[in-house]
């Protein structure tokens, strides 16, 4: 999706708060403190409708006191780990290196082996933890790790995997604080290259006993990272040890994305049903508690708060549901050439790493031929993938092939009762909302095309920064937000 620097019709925002100079800590203006927030699964017409049902509700305020692009496109893969990457590097895959939490790397070698041989897939999920039974999780199993045959066959932590910095190292080197919660310790991730970008990171595991098989389950999840953020709202560490407010914190939230995988929308139009729509009022409520504790700190004009998603999921319209068995992709693939697929990775799209690049026509011919039965809407090669990632040929991690299907088709095990996911390119999976919300903000809606790469230069330029201190800004021409009277 291309960037646009203007504003639709005569939406125009005061700027007070971002047009005085930098002082010498580095912080411009009045800005001191982002609040990032990632609520994983929310379309912007889940926060639309909401808001406008709920006049007074925390999602409402900030629209009121903000500016809400209801144009904004996620990450694409529109999996978790590229989508948090393009809010805090400002980058996608073509430069972050980072197409899904379950990947391939053809320079890598497997986790426990002695790099002779070089080609593996990529886990970087709850299956890396040292005690996956715990919720402190007890930190990441080096072990489980793939090895760098170019180091000394090193293990490769998920933050040295990442290719570009972060906001989160920018800042931290200007002497400021830094945090972030997710929901696995490979969100270590969010370190960036040099290991140590989060002062505060709190990553207590998701995936422990049945968390995520219900709304209610996942809620009280959540409440644990809430009262992390909390804390350091009131200028405390995640575990309430004394500290000061970061400059750049925040979290993502599961329960929504939990309501829409277990029982979805009731129609067409995204009415929500019972369990999804207390996930949506449980996870406001939480919202307004930052709000709350902002204001009772004393820094509510002192920090801008950012409200996105990673992703969206898909299907929204119930009728669109449809689960397509995954062997079958590889089934077809092995009808070209036996072990021909080294990776494929399905949710609703499917990337794929070929053994023999020099069979991928071939590969593609045969997609081609079973697109009805695989429900399959676009097979992408060479031609199309390059312009977008890079060529395969000569970057170890870019896909051979991406299938896109049908609108609302998941590629996973028959038996599965999933009834939405999410990584694909469809407007369900990634048509998410953007709110930058401040006090001193005159309220507007920006419906120009953005993307939500633009929220990591933009908060870099709100807290004073040069923007191009980001890697993958500087190396993909990312604009800063529209409106907001930041210069890029």
């Amino acid at each position: 999706m291309p960037f646009t620097k203007s504003l639709t019709g005569a939406l125009l925002v005061s700027a007070a708060i971002f047009s005085q100079p930098a002082t010498a800590d580095g912080v411009k203006g009045a800005i001191k403190h982002v609040l990032l927030i990632s609520v994983d699964g929310l379309h912007d017409s889940d926060l639309s409708a909401f808001a406008a049902a709920n006049p007074a509700s925390a999602m409402a305020t900030l629209a009121a006191m903000g500016v809400h692009y209801d144009h904004a496109t996620s990450a694409m893969p529109s999996d978790s780990f590229p989508g948090l990457l393009a809010l805090v590097t400002g980058g996608s895959p073509k430069s972050t290196g980072v197409y899904y939490d379950d990947s391939y790397d053809r320079a890598l070698s497997a986790p426990g082996s002695d790099c002779s041989v070089k080609g593996t897939e990529i886990v970087y999920d709850e299956s890396i933890d040292m005690v996956p039974e715990q919720v402190d999780a007890g930190g990441i199993n080096a072990a489980l790790l793939p090895r760098d045959p170019a180091n000394g066959c090193a293990p490769v932590y998920p933050h040295s995997f990442l290719r570009v910095n972060t906001v989160f190292e920018v800042i931290k080197a200007a002497g400021l604080t830094t945090a972030w919660a997710d929901k696995h310790p490979a969100y270590d991730l969010v370190n960036g290259p040099s290991g140590t970008g989060v002062d505060d990171l709190y990553t207590p595991e998701i995936n422990v006993g049945k968390t995520t098989d219900t709304v209610a389950a996942t809620e009280a999840y959540d409440d644990i990272k809430v009262a992390a953020v909390l804390n350091q709202i009131g200028g405390m560490t995640h575990d309430g040890k004394p500290g000061v407010v970061p400059a750049i914190f925040g979290m993502n939230f599961q329960a929504v994305s939990v309501g829409e995988k277990t029982k979805g929308y009731t129609d067409a139009i995204g009415r929500p049903s019972p369990e999804l729509a207390d996930a949506l009022k449980h996870t406001d409520d939480s919202l307004g508690k930052f709000l709350t504790a902002i204001k009772a700190a004393g820094i509510e004009k002192e920090t801008l708060i950012i409200l996105s998603a990673k992703h969206g999921q898909s299907p929204i319209d119930p009728a669109q549901h449809k689960i397509v068995d995954k062997k079958a992709i590889g089934a077809v693939l092995d009808s070209v050439a036996p072990g021909l697929a080294a990776q494929i990775t399905a949710d609703d799209v499917v990337l794929i790493w070929l053994t023999d690049q020099s069979k991928t026509a071939a590969a593609i011919a045969a997609l081609e031929t079973a697109k009805a039965d695989l429900s399959i809407d676009k097979v992408m090669g060479p031609t199309e993938i390059g312009p977008m990632y890079g060529d395969a040929m000569h970057d170890s991690r870019v896909p051979d092939l991406i299938i896109l299907p049908v609108k609302g088709v998941i590629y996973t095990k028959p038996t599965a009762t999933k009834i939405a996911e999410h990584g694909g390119f469809t407007d369900d999976d990634t048509h998410v909302p953007v709110i930058v919300a401040n006090p001193t903000l005159v309220p507007a809606t920006v419906s120009d095309a953005v993307v939500t790469a633009s929220v990591a230069p933009t908060i870099l330029a709100a807290l004073g920064f040069d923007p191009s201190a980001l890697q993958a800004v500087k190396a993909e021409g990312t604009p800063v937000l529209p409106g907001l009277g930041l210069s890029q």
